[in-house]
């Protein structure tokens, strides 16, 4: 890979304030909860961040990362909070049950998902359209879950990404990042704190999913628009890390393996 930081891009321990053009979204607790988590995070990793200027400083959008660690959603968290954006993610609503955790989750505008199917007649996606209809991003991880990929890369995705984004007409953002694994493996409880971590974050281009956008979408549209995010994520993550990914799409459903993760 090209060193693209002689280009003037920032360079791994560029500082992360927002862009003099952005504007913060109001959120009080976020406020304060970023600013109590900023200097922890940077004392135990830097970032490197290509393409920050791809993320909208304005107005709805959808955010499509990889997922391979359950500290990863903090790391991208920060980051975005840091471009000047409040970060919120459709969560599983039974986070929203955890004692002190709840208070936060609700205060900091995050989305709660009921993926059991025991609310009748509901969609799971109806909180992240009501946060799109009003000029909010979304953080969407669309494997559902971290990654059963035996070396980190994306495994197959699924439609709720391409859902919010074609339904409330607004950008989808393909993002990648590596690092974070250095500091939180996909299956452990623990944290490697030192040395200090090289976390490295790169935004893409919108996907193109004008062939779907004003009509009806059956599953076999969702499939192939969520795999054309999938294919980007991968890209920009080849790009991080360097290597060959798979040709073929990781499905645990093949491996006869369940799926876990917070975030869907």
């Amino acid at each position: 890979m090209a060193d693209r930081r002689a280009s003037g891009a920032p360079s791994p321990d560029a500082p992360l304030p927002p862009s003099p053009k952005r504007i913060r979204e109001p959120n009080g607790v976020f406020a304060v909860v970023g600013r109590i988590a900023y200097l922890p995070l940077v004392a135990i990793s830097r970032y490197e961040v290509l393409g920050r200027e791809k993320l909208p400083a304005r107005g709805a959008f959808v955010l499509s990362p990889n997922h391979y660690s359950n500290f990863d959603p903090l790391a991208v968290a920060f980051l975005v909070w840091r471009l000047g954006r409040i970060p919120r993610f459709l969560a599983k609503a039974s986070l929203w049950k955890v004692p002190g955790l709840s208070w936060i989750l609700r205060h900091t505008d995050q989305i709660p998902v009921d993926r059991t199917g025991r609310t009748r007649g509901s969609d799971p996606l109806l909180g992240g359209l009501s946060t799109l209809r009003t000029g909010g991003g979304v953080i969407v991880y669309p494997e559902g879950s971290l990654t059963r990929e035996p070396d980190l890369w994306p495994m197959r995705g699924k439609g709720g990404a391409v859902r919010l984004a074609i339904e409330a007409d607004v950008p989808l953002i393909p993002m990648a990042h590596w690092g974070v694994q250095d500091i939180m493996g996909r299956y452990t409880k623990g944290l490697s704190v030192f040395p200090r971590k090289h976390l490295r974050f790169v935004f893409g281009d919108p996907v193109d999913l004008s062939a779907y956008r004003g009509r009806h979408l059956d599953a076999h549209d969702v499939v192939e628009a969520t795999e054309l995010v999938m294919k980007a994520i991968e890209a920009l993550l080849v790009e991080l890390r360097g290597g060959t990914p798979p040709t073929e799409r990781y499905d645990p459903a093949k491996h006869h393996q369940t799926e876990t993760g917070h975030f869907d």
